[in-house]
């Protein structure tokens, strides 16, 4: 745990700026419009890919911090926040359909992340599970049920190279890059997106809780044609059920008599 007056080197935010509950968007350019849904929101911190706003929900501290692109900057913000006192985390992010029946606007919450990312190789083996805390998802289902949103809850892949994804025809693997994709969506895979096995891996080994809701925007492997406007994604509903999931999980900590629970000591 850092102690007062210990700047975090990426973050540039100290103790007391981020509170124990954070929603983590991947574009700095959302911070703004999630810290809005909070109580008193203001700027705290804002250094190369990460932003962070803090106010509260409830009376209690909240904060939004942006984690970037991938898997990388992911940890960073995770590690860093950790050190500050965050121990519920919950990504708030975008996702391209794997052929699951998902329509633009449709909410997916996070079982758990397959680990087809490069980062987390360095903080587990192989066959560790990227799994989302129970009451975190829990919360985000509840929350989703009672707004009505068309949502589906299970498991994504977690991506690194968007443009294998996007334009695998221009890589040399083209082959191997489309048949990786179709058996991740035989094996049931709702979704792809490129931080959320990050943020559950790390979070398991540092002890904290974390989960993800993602709003569909796209199709995975549409190429590049099938891209959304970048200024007018459906991206509310998952914002709004991050923040209705943030109530429940506070309220659900208060009556425990405690503070946000962690996994783990």
């Amino acid at each position: 745990m850092a102690q007062a007056g210990d700047r975090q080197y990426h973050l540039q935010a100290e103790p007391g700026d981020v509170g124990a509950y954070v929603l983590l968007p991947g574009d700095p350019a959302r911070c703004r419009r999630i810290a809005e849904r909070l109580e008193g929101p203001r700027q705290v911190a804002a250094n190369r890919e990460f932003t962070t706003f803090s106010g509260s929900l409830d009376g209690v501290p909240v904060s939004v911090t942006s984690t970037g692109i991938g898997g990388p900057s992911t940890a960073i913000a995770v590690e860093e926040l950790v050190k500050l006192g965050a121990s519920t985390l919950v990504r708030v992010g975008t996702c391209g359909s794997l052929g699951a029946r998902l329509e633009a606007g449709d909410v997916v919450i996070v079982q758990a992340a397959a680990r087809g990312e490069g980062t987390t190789s360095h903080y587990a083996p192989t066959g560790f599970p990227a799994v989302a805390d129970l009451d975190v998802t829990l919360a985000l289902r509840e929350a989703a049920r009672a707004a009505g949103f068309r949502h589906r809850v299970g498991v994504v892949l977690t991506n690194d190279a968007f443009y294998a994804e996007m334009e695998p025809e221009s890589f040399p693997m083209e082959a191997e890059i489309r048949e990786r994709w179709r058996a991740w969506a035989r094996a049931g895979c709702l979704a792809a997106e490129m931080e959320s096995a990050t943020l559950l891996t790390v979070a398991a080994v540092r002890g904290v809780r974390a989960g993800a809701v993602l709003a569909v925007i796209d199709e995975a492997s549409a190429g590049l044609l099938g891209l959304p406007d970048a200024g007018g994604l459906p991206i509310d509903p998952a914002i709004d059920t991050a923040v209705a999931g943030l109530r429940r999980l506070i309220a659900a900590d208060r009556d425990r008599g405690g503070g946000a629970a962690v996994t783990r000591a």
